[in-house]
């Protein structure tokens, strides 16, 4: 396999509510020069889409020449191919029918984040809310502290924190959650926007990430297309993307990349959505980062082959 670090050159944190907040990876590229970054990207899906088969046949590792990917963690290209997602995605299964506890199974899962904790439990215990959170008290970690960060969420003006929002809170008010999110026309952005509305989060990424979670099991209430909003982690690389092609702004950014995504890699698996080119700029900017020196190899950062 061919290194990407010959080429001619992460869901980190969003701030999708404009407010003010500061971008620890608006730097992290500067400096570097990146003559082709459509180019580039389409590299990084091929090589990150070919080390996911490698291993998937039980190739001995290294799975690629590419000292990067030996050395550092990267999502999967697809989103349904990586750990956690399956775990939501089998957390979830089955509840098509029942669009509120469909809507509270997605919550729950974004608020716990933690694959461990998905695949020892099901849907029917959110049914039993107490006893849900009586169990989840108990464990020494019952969420994800480091993928993204979970503040408190307010409610008609009470606050609760992640461990009650997202066991009794959820649970309480999944029929209200179900209809904001139904008004919003299957537009991500707008529900988003509408739940967080009354939620008050600074940081409204789980949101995003449980209403895009509904694409997969009912595109007809949230739209697989839809547009999204922009995460810190992805916009240095976007922005890339935007001035090389030429475009206004970021969404008619991922358009034209899901476009050229028939000219790159017409051999993917499936077609791009705009979460997915927006998800796949914050892996690369992730991966030429380290290209660029601003990113080490240090802790959670650091792969080690399973």
């Amino acid at each position: 396999m061919s290194s990407l670090i010959t080429c001619v050159i992460g869901k980190d944190l969003l701030n999708m509510a404009n407010k003010p907040f500061s971008n620890p990876y608006a730097s992290a590229l500067d400096g570097l020069q990146l003559e082709d970054p459509v180019s580039a990207f389409f590299s990084f899906c091929k090589e990150r889409e070919n080390i996911r088969q490698n291993r998937e046949k039980d190739r001995p590792a290294p799975w690629s020449d590419d000292l990067i990917f030996q050395r550092g963690r990267f999502l999967n290209v697809f989103r349904e191919d990586d750990r956690g997602s399956k775990a939501i995605i089998r957390f979830a299964n089955g509840l098509e029918k029942d669009l509120p506890l469909l809507v509270q199974s997605l919550f729950f899962s974004r608020w716990c984040n933690k694959q461990e904790i998905l695949d020892i439990l099901s849907s029917e215990n959110l049914l039993r809310s107490d006893n849900l959170k009586n169990k989840l008290q108990d464990l020494s970690s019952w969420c994800n502290l480091t993928a993204y960060p979970v503040g408190p969420i307010y409610w008609e003006g009470e606050k609760h924190e992640r461990l009650h929002a997202a066991t009794i809170l959820f649970d309480e008010i999944k029929i209200q959650l179900t209809d904001i999110i139904l008004k919003a026309n299957r537009d991500v952005i707008k529900a988003t926007d509408s739940v967080n509305a009354k939620f008050q989060m600074e940081n409204d990424f789980p949101i995003f990430m449980a209403i895009i979670d509904l694409a997969w099991f009912r595109p007809d209430v949230i739209n697989p297309a839809s547009h999204v909003p922009t995460g810190i982690g992805a916009v240095a690389y976007l922005d890339r993307l935007q001035d090389y092609l030429g475009l206004e702004n970021h969404q008619q950014t991922c358009s034209k990349m899901i476009e050229l995504q028939k000219e790159y890699w017409p051999e993917a698996k499936r077609s791009f959505h705009p979460i997915d080119i927006e998800y796949l700029s914050c892996e690369c900017r992730k991966y030429y980062s380290y290209v660029n020196g601003t990113k080490s190899f240090e802790g959670k950062n650091v792969f080690t082959p399973a």
